[in-house]
């Protein structure tokens, strides 16, 4: 688990692909601080294993599922790319509870900007749109961002100047393809809801509500 506080931006040194996979090396000093092949790391907001670790980089297997439903698929060499090592135990949750599971991606529609801030605009698919709400949260290439607006066909968050400092979010432009993960608690509760309604017509009861740990 993740919790979308960005601890680095990393440099992409090669990306080796193969017919149905890739081979990711990432130039990065602190995320590589305590981590064991086998741990997780996520990049741009996608949970990856790293493989293999050396003094200055990581790297990491990338599947064709993944290639094809992030946009990790569009990295190059010289590409940077949001770093942050899966939560701590004892880790301070300063963000909100990501998975690394990139439900989709967007499209940067706009950017502006507005005093010190900056609003970014991202056009999406109505299947992330529709768990997207006002003052909600959403992970826009593993960082944890608030929901300033959303419509029928995009969504927009406005960003602080540490953010854009801190992450490759500053680096993108209109057009550029970003990483998207919805907050869990919705589809986790769309599919409880739904598994219940396909289950019984007696809707949410008392006894319901108990059940499930309310």
């Amino acid at each position: 688990m993740f919790t979308g506080i960005i601890e680095e931006t990393g440099k992409v040194l090669s990306i080796k692909k193969g017919s149905f996979s890739a081979i990711l090396t990432v130039q990065c000093s602190v995320v590589i601080g305590g981590i064991k092949e086998g741990d997780s790391i996520a990049v741009n907001g996608v949970c990856l294993t790293a493989t293999s670790i050396g003094s200055s980089s990581f790297c990491a297997d990338v599947m064709h599922e993944t290639m094809n439903r992030s946009s990790l698929g569009f990295l190059r060499p010289g590409s940077l790319v949001n770093l942050e090592r899966a939560m701590a135990a004892d880790g301070r949750f300063g963000g909100h509870i990501v998975s690394g599971h990139v439900d989709g991606t967007g499209i940067i529609s706009s950017v502006r900007k507005d005093g010190n801030a900056v609003w970014y605009t991202v056009r999406t698919s109505p299947d992330v749109l529709r768990y997207i709400v006002e003052k909600g949260s959403i992970t826009i290439d593993g960082i944890s961002l608030t929901v300033a607006k959303v419509d029928d066909n995009n969504f927009s968050v406005s960003v602080i100047p540490h953010t854009s400092q801190h992450t490759a979010l500053t680096e993108k432009r209109t057009g550029d393809i970003v990483n998207l993960e919805n907050d869990v608690i919705g589809k986790y509760v769309e599919k409880l809801l739904g598994t219940r309604s396909q289950s019984s017509q007696q809707g949410i009861s008392k006894e319901f509500l108990y059940q499930y740990g309310y």
